[in-house]
């Protein structure tokens, strides 16, 4: 069966995965965590992409974006990930591929996933048993957005901006939210919906997202259409 097309739209976020080849790691030293950021930062300017939140981990590495153009994501992933796999190449005195194949990644509803696929990327490194809290991790954008570091990269989605009315009520209510965790099924979703490439939230959102895109959106029903039988 033919793969279909990646679901990329403008002005939507976009929840985007990309893992090491059979897992391996991707980053060897610091130097190549702040390459990799650097580059982020670089084409995600050059493509007209927002970057909201990120987390680097070692062998995959989570993303949270919203495009202003439909080539956006698939121009800043392509740059990114050909640059950084040359560089580390030549530091490893390595060949051959360093990404299991192509990049994941899914549209979500904002208002009710947005927030939660925030601290989902945060807590990674929590649930990988790197840290016990998300706040000692230095590869995400926690610290960022619970006010310890200003972070170029990042350019704050509006519903962050609606946690509060000054920068410390929202640092506040980020980390109290992040605190809060992120629930058995909405981490599943978040997971899934991204590996799988299927939209992420409620029917409305889905049912108007699949108007502005000929990809199919959501997974259907296996087999052929169950006939009615007349009475």
């Amino acid at each position: 069966m033919a793969r279909l097309p990646r679901l990329t739209v403008p002005g939507y976020p976009h929840h985007i995965i990309q893992r090491g080849n059979n897992r391996q790691p991707i980053f060897a030293s610091t130097a190549d965590y702040e390459m990799l950021l650097s580059l982020l930062d670089e084409h995600a300017r050059a493509q007209k992409v927002a970057l909201h939140a990120y987390v680097l981990m070692s062998n995959h590495f989570h993303l949270l974006a919203t495009p202003e153009t439909a080539e956006g994501i698939p121009q800043m992933m392509q740059a990114v990930g050909r640059r950084y796999v040359r560089y580390f190449n030549q530091r490893q005195a390595r060949t051959g591929t360093l990404w299991e194949g192509r990049y994941k990644s899914t549209l979500l509803q904002a208002e009710r996933y947005l927030l939660a696929c925030m601290a989902y990327i945060d807590l990674n490194p929590v649930r990988a048993g790197m840290v016990a809290d998300p706040s000692a991790y230095p590869w995400s954008s926690h610290a960022h957005y619970t006010g310890r570091v200003t972070d170029k990269l990042l350019t704050p989605h509006p519903l962050y901006w609606e946690l509060g009315n000054t920068p410390f009520s929202r640092d506040a209510a980020y980390a109290d939210l992040v605190r809060s965790g992120v629930s058995s099924d909405q981490q599943r979703a978040l997971t899934e919906s991204a590996l799988r490439g299927w939209a992420l939230g409620e029917p409305d959102y889905v049912a108007d997202l699949q108007k502005r895109t000929a990809r199919r959106i959501v997974k259907t029903t296996p087999g052929r259409p169950v006939k009615s039988v007349p009475n």
